[in-house]
């Protein structure tokens, strides 16, 4: 038996969107269920993101401490961000968001993984990318606001946010998946071995 997630789409019978946000919304579908009945399903509409994690030329990534008030706790992070224009190239985005809120720009860019951060409530997808090769971007940095203006930055081995995030002291998703895909990576076939930087994303279909 192959281990592989397989697209499937079961009828649905009735739709509504009983909220609209800025970037999100939240639908309820009434799902046929494989005995016939039906049952509504609620779930958050999202755009799409993208993360990066930055490794440069000692080991360290590249991290960020932000506040997310959904949870009330100042977590460390890596540079993400939605993707905000539809069909818009995860790579470009991903170029984006690290310059935005690290000034760094990267010449050697991988998928790392794509996952879906909450799929029993969530049709949330996100493309982590491995970048190499870190140098100070150009020009003036980017004017942040907000929760952002507020963030700290960091570079810290890849070791020590593995044993935080087994530690349980360290829970951004995106985070936790990549440092523990890059360890993975780097055990098994190596990093030149990932996917390149513009391989298809069937969850976030996008031009080159």
């Amino acid at each position: 038996m192959t281990i592989k997630d397989a697209p499937e789409e079961w009828r649905v019978t009735a739709t509504s969107t009983p909220f609209r946000g800025n970037k999100t919304s939240v639908r309820t579908d009434d799902v046929v269920m494989p005995d016939g009945t039906v049952v509504s399903r609620d779930y958050q509409v999202h755009p799409g993101s993208v993360a990066i994690l930055a490794l440069d030329d000692t080991g360290r990534v590249l991290v960020l401490r932000q506040y997310r008030h959904p949870v009330r706790q100042k977590l460390w992070e890596i540079p993400a961000g939605l993707l905000d224009v539809p069909g818009e190239n995860p790579l470009h985005a991903a170029q984006r968001e690290l310059y935005e809120e690290a000034h760094v720009k990267a010449e050697d860019w991988r998928v790392l993984t794509d996952v879906y951060t909450t799929p029993g409530g969530c049709d949330e997808a996100v493309r982590i990318f491995l970048a190499r090769g870190l140098s100070e971007a150009e020009g003036e940095r980017f004017e942040v606001s907000e929760e952002e203006a507020d963030m700290e930055l960091a570079r810290v081995e890849t070791a020590e946010l593995v044993r935080g995030v087994l530690a349980g002291e360290l829970h951004n998703n995106c985070l936790a998946v990549g440092v523990l895909a890059l360890t993975a990576a780097l055990a098994g076939d190596g990093v030149e071995s990932l996917r390149p930087a513009e391989a298809p994303w069937p969850a976030r279909p996008f031009e080159s």
